[in-house]
């Protein structure tokens, strides 16, 4: 494996590793093992977030692994219950002290949901009082996140513009209407859900075997290199470490342009979350009581 993960450099010129390792739906004892394994085969970013109730699992982890604090890239999200200006900032100090860290690289909005005007503004005191390395948004369409940008600009007066936006994104959703959008605001895209959650018989899917089979690589490669390769910071999750190791195992082959264009023809905007869906929001509000 290799020892360092390219990065990506944020508008504010910190950089994140184009790689990084999810722990979505792990209990504590599979997150704190996988997180130890992600770290010992080289992977130097860790996704999280307050509503995954894993954090403090996650900090175990980066401890037990005795990697410096300052080589790890460690990212956790505002749940909606707590998107107001008033409880943002006792959540990010609750997200800190699970972790048991001084400081995030970059936290996120996790839902485009509840007060997030509020919450932003709280957000951008900590990161402009330097409490936080990077801040930005997750799931955040390209119209929300027009509206994002320019409401606060405009009518709140707030000029911090997010530095990423995590919003789910494999060959079959590609997003490209908000990915245009935050290429114009100097926003990098991150996706989570790389491999579709196993949808749409990625795992199966003709085009991709192909270009599996000439690269000798497995489909799940071929999927995380498209990424890095368009530079979407992708965060794979896995409890298993032969997958985990698998899915570090994709900096060492290159797709061609013309293989990059066929995968550009699997976009069918096929969205595992439709965060456009009155029901979903619903939902996600049922969770709060």
């Amino acid at each position: 494996m290799m020892e360092k993960v390219p990065t990506i450099k944020l508008s504010n010129g910190n950089e994140m590793p184009v790689l990084g390792f999810g722990v979505f739906q792990m209990n504590n004892e599979e997150t704190e093992q996988s997180v130890v394994d992600a770290i010992e085969i080289g992977y130097r970013s860790i996704d999280t977030a307050a509503s995954y109730q894993n954090e403090e699992a996650v900090g175990r982890g980066i401890k037990k692994s005795g990697i410096a604090r300052d080589k790890i890239f460690v990212t956790s999200k505002l749940w909606i219950a707590d998107a107001s200006y008033e409880k943002a900032k006792n959540a990010y100090q609750t997200s800190l002290e699970k972790l048991g860290l001084d400081y995030l690289d970059l936290y996120l909005l996790h839902q485009p949901f509840g007060d997030v005007f509020g919450a932003w503004k709280a957000l951008a005191e900590l990161y402009e009082a330097g409490k936080v390395k990077a801040i930005g948004v997750s799931n955040f369409s390209g119209a929300k996140l027009t509206n994002f940008v320019l409401t606060n600009q405009k009518v709140l007066d707030i000029n911090t513009v997010p530095l990423v936006n995590q919003i789910e994104t494999n060959p079959f959703n590609q997003e490209v209407e908000a990915r245009a959008i935050m290429h114009e605001y100097g926003i990098v895209h991150e996706g989570w859900a790389p491999f579709a959650e196993g949808n749409y018989g990625i795992f199966t899917n003709g085009v991709l075997a192909k270009i599996a089979q000439g690269h000798g690589k497995t489909i799940g490669q071929v999927v995380l290199r498209w990424h890095v390769q368009k530079g979407i910071v992708a965060i794979p999750k896995s409890v298993r470490r032969e997958r985990i190791e698998e899915n570090f195992d994709v900096f060492d082959f290159e797709l061609s342009h013309a293989e990059m264009d066929q995968i550009a023809g699997l976009d069918i905007n096929a969205t595992i979350v439709n965060h456009e869906d009155p029901e979903f929001v619903r939902r996600l509000f049922s969770r709060l009581g």
